[in-house]
């Protein structure tokens, strides 16, 4: 640290080793040497940035290298992020997505505005927008066969349990109507091409279908997608009433495992590998010729190692087809072998983590009802 009375440096160094204080408050990332003078929390370099455009609200120092005065360590001890955290996520619903350092930058910042700004958890029974059990508006949708973005309405009812969107925002009837209880939404701002990119995933006839939407403004993109998580919590506590609170939000919209490039083959295994694009949705792993086609061009159902589903490093010995990539990873099922291979071993080991993680986990009576389903369509 530069500058300063040893006192002073003395003091903070240890308020910044209390265990309350290790984690980051916004995004929980370990090893914060932030602060914030004003709030009197202690943040990462990541989340001081976002911090740092709020002024008005929050004033940022390095721990390491900026000059803390007396009063300002005296602050920091007198609140840190326990004390901090107590105020500002006193009321935080438990559908609302906390996000992580892992989260993209537009789901950080509206969660540390929602938090300081916006005041939104202080205090109970404050109206949130994202609360109403209703949501209209319009999100820029891009087009299945097109590839363009064009303004869409949309309308999210808790009362008919559906997401709506419209062609026209004059159009009585919609384009399509979805269920809650099938939709899975997660912020995709690289793969979309746009900050507050939003991938909207449902399930149509057993297969998935993809939609791609953003809107300029990253706080109304984030209260739809909360506006989503609390039609669905209040959805599942009807339909499963005696379910905890907790094993509901664990059923609300969830991330992809992995997702990324790998060359694949057919099922008799002489075919030539093809490049596709494939995500890890849990037990789902859907390939595409394009990362935004809106249909799958082919889904593997991933089971448990307790019904005869592995993954083992490599290529079966003798395997034929063309293949540009070497990293190997064969997927063992009851009724036969998926073959895939990988650019790099960074790749192959990271989806040889994903897939274990899935295979190890005990399968739910749901998931037995699509692995059946799976298995007769094939």
């Amino acid at each position: 640290m530069a500058g300063g009375n040893e006192r002073s440096m003395k003091a903070l160094r240890e308020v910044w080793r209390r265990a309350e204080n290790s984690l980051c408050a916004d995004c929980g990332k370990p090893d914060p040497d932030w602060a914030s003078s004003t709030l009197g929390v202690f943040i990462c370099l990541s989340c001081s940035g976002i911090h740092r455009n709020i002024p008005s609200i929050s004033k940022v120092k390095s721990l390491k290298m900026d000059h803390w005065d007396d009063a300002q360590v005296q602050f920091l001890a007198k609140h840190g992020n326990a004390v901090t955290k107590a105020t500002y996520e006193a009321h935080i619903p438990i559908y609302y997505y906390q996000p992580t350092y892992h989260d993209c930058q537009v789901l950080r910042e509206q969660w540390i505005r929602a938090k300081y700004e916006r005041k939104e958890f202080t205090e109970p029974g404050k109206h949130l927008p994202y609360a109403d059990g209703v949501k209209e508006g319009i999100l820029w949708k891009r087009g299945r066969d097109n590839g363009q973005f064009l303004p869409r309405k949309f309308l999210l009812s808790e009362r008919e349990g559906c997401l709506k969107y419209f062609t026209k925002q004059d159009a009585k009837e919609p384009k399509i109507n979805i269920k809650i209880d099938v939709i899975n939404a997660t912020f995709q701002p690289v793969k979309i091409g746009n900050p507050n990119g939003l991938q909207i995933t449902y399930l149509k006839d057993n297969k998935t279908r993809n939609i791609f939407v953003y809107h300029e403004s990253g706080k109304e993109v984030v209260d739809w997608f909360n506006a989503i998580r609390s039609v669905q919590f209040h959805y599942l506590k009807v339909a499963f009433p005696i379910a905890s609170d907790n094993e509901i939000k664990n059923r609300l919209t969830r991330n992809f495992l992995k997702e990324g490039y790998m060359e694949k083959t057919g099922p008799k295994q002489r075919e030539a590998f093809k490049k596709r694009w494939f995500t890890l949705d849990h037990r789902r792993l859907m390939y595409f010729k394009d990362p935004l086609d809106a249909f799958a061009k082919g889904e593997v159902f991933v089971g448990s190692r307790e019904n005869g589903y592995s993954v083992q490093k490599g290529l079966p010995s003798g395997t034929q087809g063309n293949f540009s990539w070497h990293y190997g990873i064969t997927i063992v099922t009851p009724d036969r072998e998926y073959l895939f291979t990988c650019e790099t071993e960074s790749d192959q080991l990271d989806w040889i983590a994903a897939f274990t993680s899935v295979i190890n986990q005990a399968m739910t009576p749901q998931e037995y009802a699509i692995e059946a389903y799976f298995k007769f369509k094939s």
